[in-house]
């Protein structure tokens, strides 16, 4: 009999079905991994934006956490927004319980670069999450919210890098999908560099990119993979999502979590 790793996401719902927990799993799903989640709020979200948003409780938040973890175990976290002082606190103090390695999206700024948090938040993701972090991945807009460095081309990236390194994170993976030419993210632990590239593709459905590359390196280190090979696996995986993602509803679509099976399947 299989036994799946399982890896927990700590992240707010998206009814839309494109980013959130719903990518997580579905991404998990489509790594090979056994998806839980712990849901720190629920939205009221589709194509075209969010209609409505509601935290859950600290308590129910920390509830979810000691039902799963205590019970099934995990071997990967992946977090995503986490929008209160209270929140990012309590996940904060949750994590320090576990030896899993930790993916941490601080989700602060959208892909235009508008702030999504308030800066007592932000101050506390960069204060408290950060720290816990295994790898970090922040867009540019992200990066300039928690560092004050701002990634005008790739050029800038390193200097980026390393400010974000010195908050303390074992890992930084800036990602440089919002600069001109290809799709070039840096991935740096003060030492080591690795530049990771891939073509930038003419699809306006990206919904989700971000939950779901998070999502895949965290499958990929459950799966036992080291942080340069699990990021270059969760990129490439991402890359081929984003070359498929597809239309729905009247706005911006999602991101096909299930390519490389509709690839083989020659659907």
């Amino acid at each position: 009999m299989t036994t799946l790793p399982p890896v927990l996401t700590i992240a707010g719902s998206d009814s839309g079905g494109g980013a959130g927990i719903q990518a997580d799993l579905k991404t998990m799903l489509a790594l090979g991994v056994h998806g839980m989640s712990v849901i720190t709020a629920v939205t009221a979200q589709n194509s075209v934006g969010v209609q409505g948003y509601w935290e859950l409780p600290v308590d129910a938040v920390r509830a979810q956490f000691s039902s799963v973890v205590g019970d099934i175990g995990v071997r990967a976290v992946k977090t995503g927004m986490i929008a209160s002082v209270p929140l990012a606190e309590l996940v904060s103090e949750l994590l320090s319980t576990i030896e899993a390695p930790v993916v941490v999206d601080p989700v602060c700024a959208s892909k235009h670069g508008d702030p999504l948090l308030s800066a007592e938040t932000v101050a506390t993701v960069r204060e408290r999450l950060l720290p816990r972090a295994t790898v970090a991945t922040p867009n540019v807009y992200e990066t300039a919210l928690l560092t004050g460095v701002k990634v005008r081309s790739q050029t800038d990236l390193r200097p980026a890098a390393e400010a974000l390194l010195a908050l303390g994170p074992r890992w930084v993976l800036v990602k440089g999908g919002h600069l001109e030419g290809d799709a070039v993210d840096l991935l740096y632990d003060g030492e080591r560099e690795f530049r990771l590239l891939a073509p930038r593709y003419d699809n306006r459905h990206t919904h989700g990119t971000g939950c779901s590359l998070a999502s895949a390196i965290a499958a990929r280190l459950a799966l036992g993979d080291d942080v340069p090979t699990a990021v270059a696996a969760a990129k490439d995986y991402v890359t081929g999502a984003i070359k498929n993602g597809f239309p729905l509803g009247a706005g911006i679509g999602p991101v096909d979590h299930a390519w490389h099976w509709r690839e083989s399947m020659q659907l």
